[in-house]
């Protein structure tokens, strides 16, 4: 009798694996900063008065900078 797991390798379907893996990483530091040493922290992404995003700090576990968590 076969498993179902017996049954999966046994198909050896080949997957096509087609990752731009430079376009990737664009993508994820999007809203982020780097803060060194190869760690990144996220960035508050409001945009303010003059038109730009703020790009400060976001707070622990927030979407937002303080300034920006307060007035919303």
């Amino acid at each position: 009798m076969q498993t179902r797991s017996v049954t999966n390798y046994e198909k050896n379907v080949p997957y096509e694996v087609n990752i731009d893996f430079d376009e990737a990483s664009k993508l994820w530091k999007i809203n982020k900063s780097s803060a060194g040493n190869g760690t990144y922290t996220y960035v508050c992404e409001k945009i303010c008065a003059s038109g730009k995003k703020c790009n400060k700090k976001c707070l622990s576990g927030k979407e937002f900078c303080g300034i920006h968590m307060k007035s919303k």
